[in-house]
């Protein structure tokens, strides 16, 4: 039998009715579960990452800031 794959967001709240008719059904799930940063996490990825920038000045960030818009 020739088979689909979907990829459907679903809430917590329903998890368990969604697995129970998965089983009932017959289908197979594959959960992929996406991993969230801290904000240090994410600092330190920004950092390996080389997204850092230095700036002479609280005035030259200003300015960068303000033409950023």
């Amino acid at each position: 039998m020739p088979l689909d794959t979907f990829t459907l967001t679903v809430p917590k709240t329903d998890v368990n009715f969604f697995k129970t008719m998965a089983k009932k059904m017959g289908w197979t799930i594959e959960r992929k579960r996406k991993k969230l940063y801290s904000a240090y996490e994410l600092s330190l990825k920004d950092l390996d990452e080389g997204r850092v920038y230095e700036y002479d000045s609280l005035e030259d960030f200003i300015k960068e800031m303000e033409n950023d818009d």
